[in-house]
């Protein structure tokens, strides 16, 4: 085994060392120019789907050269049996592709770690890591396309969607691809066997392919309903495209300006001072507060969710956000030359959770700062060099974003709305107090618009929780209008329930076409993830048609399966399986059956063979 390791190594060490060479070069230039360890999400995306698609060629290639009969037959035909064949090729191009995509970062993250000052955490050195599990998940699809032919390409669909929608960060996200890697080893070595062609000979190995081929076949089914809905839009009558959004729904809140918004939602208020205060909408200035965070940071994430930097120009310093220490590191820029670290107070205290730059401090000098950091929002002082703590949420809530309203300093907590006095921010730098808290209706990730105006006593609230609502999942979108008085009163004015622009079978598409793996998906995207709670919401309830339709489409996905398999052939307890799996798992177990066994496909067994010997003795 270890020989034909060595062997199929050696095939490909040539064209490795080649394509880490020209690797290297890419990163070296970029990194000269640009800090690649800071780089946004978007941008590691990238390299990671570079990494995928050099995978995915090495799979097609290595595997499509040994797909042809007689190199087949050449290949099997050793005292191995066939499993020990897979696994000693499938590790040997496995090791050439970790030269290809490990070695040249790991030699540049070494470089910028000890020939510049520029901040390599733990968790850049792990990017290595991840580009390899990235470039295995490649493989390892490119390999099962070849050895499973089209029909059954589709199984390694899932795990490569699963990648960039994932909510797992840093550790967990590499337990997750490496748990990627472990299926689509499983199931290659399935598909590893001497008639390629043939479905797999052992329940287990079915099994294996078969469980991923159906969320595979319902992605699929997804991505055909989302082509249906590029038909409804060039139709015209798409709720988006409308001339004008339907009336009394949430397309027409969400599409309309400010002021508007705010009108809509006083629609059909009882309250005495409605009228009032539409009068007061009209002739008012509108205010919002930018929220800078729909998702938050985590400590040792492997890319970075928002930039972690900020310059402070005056002094020619740039700061980098360091997770190992949890503080700021400096560096020069005219000589790129380290200036020191940077945390919390006199004392340099680490920061409590990773801090992100937002943008210029209310009142402060030209280069001030403001950080969030969890529940805290933080200023760096540029005059004294110091990072003093500003506002403080209470603990369990974390600052989401903040702007002025006029004289006031707004802040968006996930659970309230914080109203300080801006004069406080430019007169001390110590801890401001809130004069006003607002609770959120709803949840924060509900939240599609926040619009206020400036009363003669108070605010008045617009909240527009609509976010999602086109899809299944999400709550009831609702318009929210919160008076808050100087005194600390806060008044509901009124709670507007917006029409839903969608019928019920597009939001609920995902879910119809089969509730179990439904579910399935929605666990898969949230496995090895930390606490998300600005991702928590309170879905509305399936409607009771949705479930009646996804019965229905089990019950002819059952017949459909019954009708399958007798045509198959198949034994009555295969049989019964397979139409059993299309009554539990819907269309797409019909689907992934359709793929898996074709007409006048048999077991080995029934052609007197036992599908237990080994490679010699099938052929």
């Amino acid at each position: 085994m270890f020989e034909l390791f060595k062997a199929e190594f050696l095939r490909f060490r040539l064209l490795a060392l080649t394509l880490a060479g020209v690797h290297l070069v890419v990163l070296a230039f970029m990194t000269r120019v640009v800090d690649l360890a800071q780089q946004p999400l978007v941008v590691h995306w990238t390299i990671g789907g570079c990494h995928l698609a050099i995978g995915l060629l090495a799979g097609l290639y290595q595997m499509g050269t040994y797909r042809k009969p007689s190199v087949w037959l050449t290949l099997l035909h050793r005292p191995l049996p066939p499993r020990r064949v897979a696994i000693a090729i499938m590790l040997a191009c496995i090791a050439a592709l970790a030269v290809v995509v490990a070695i040249p970062m790991l030699l540049v993250a070494l470089w910028q770690d000890t020939m510049t000052a520029r901040v390599v955490d733990q968790r850049h050195w792990l990017l290595a890591l991840s580009a390899v599990q990235i470039a295995t998940i490649g493989y390892l699809a490119g390999a099962q396309g070849m050895l499973g032919g089209p029909r059954r390409a589709v199984v390694a669909l899932p795990f490569v969607m699963l990648l960039p929608m994932a909510s797992a960060t840093g550790f967990g996200m590499l337990a997750l691809q490496a748990l990627c890697v472990l299926c689509l080893a499983a199931v290659v070595l399935a598909s590893f066997q001497p008639d390629l062609d043939a479905p797999p000979t052992h329940p287990l190995g079915e099994a294996i392919i078969a469980l991923p081929l159906q969320v595979g076949v319902s992605l699929l089914l997804v991505l055909a309903l989302f082509g249906a809905e590029f038909a409804w839009i060039a139709e015209g009558s798409h709720p988006n495209n409308t001339p004008t959004p339907p009336r009394g729904g949430h397309n027409e809140v969400e599409k309309a300006n400010a002021a508007t918004r705010m009108r809509l939602a006083l629609e059909g208020s009882r309250h005495p001072d409605a009228p009032l205060l539409r009068e007061q909408i009209a002739l008012s200035e509108t205010m919002g507060i930018p929220s800078q965070l729909r998702r938050l940071p985590q400590r040792h994430e492997l890319a970075n969710v928002m930039p972690m930097e900020f310059d402070d120009r005056g002094q020619g310093v740039r700061w980098v956000f360091s997770h190992d220490d949890m503080r700021f590191h400096g560096w020069r820029l005219n000589d790129r030359s380290a200036v020191g670290t940077l945390g919390i107070g006199d004392a340099q205290s680490a920061f409590p959770a990773p801090a992100v730059p937002v943008g210029p401090a209310p009142g402060g000098a030209e280069d001030d700062v403001l950080l969030l950091s969890g529940n805290t929002t933080y200023q760096y002082a540029s005059d004294d060099r110091r990072i003093h703590p500003r506002i403080r949420l209470p603990e369990g809530e974390y600052v989401v974003g903040l702007g002025m309203l006029g004289e006031t300093l707004g802040v968006i907590g996930d659970k309230a709305l914080y109203l300080y006095d801006a004069r406080e921010a430019a007169e001390h730098r110590d801890t401001m107090t809130p004069r006003l808290r607002v609770p959120i209706p709803g949840t924060y990730h509900d939240i599609y618009n926040i619009d206020i105006i400036e009363l003669v006593d108070g605010h008045l609230f617009v909240f527009s929780n609509s976010y999602g609502a086109y899809t299944a999942g999400s709550a009831a979108p609702t318009q929210y209008v919160l008076r808050a008085h100087d005194d600390g009163r806060i008044e509901t004015i009124a709670a507007r329930r917006l029409r839903y622009d969608y019928p019920a079978v597009s939001r609920y598409r995902n879910f119809v076409i089969s509730p179990l793996l439904y579910a399935v998906r929605d666990h898969g995207l949230k496995l090895f993830a930390p606490p998300l709670p600005l991702e928590t919401t309170t879905p509305t309830p399936v409607p009771r048609s949705m479930w009646w339709l996804s019965v229905v489409l089990s019950l002819l996905a059952g017949l459909g399966g019954w009708w399958r398999t007798r045509r198959l052939g198949l034994a009555p307890t295969h049989r019964s399986a397979w139409i059993a799996a299309c009554l539990v798992f819907g269309p797409p177990a019909l689907g992934a059956l359709w793929l898996l066994h074709r007409p006048g496909d048999l077991p080995l067994a029934q052609h007197g063979v036992d599908p237990r010997t080994d490679a010699d003795h099938a052929h």
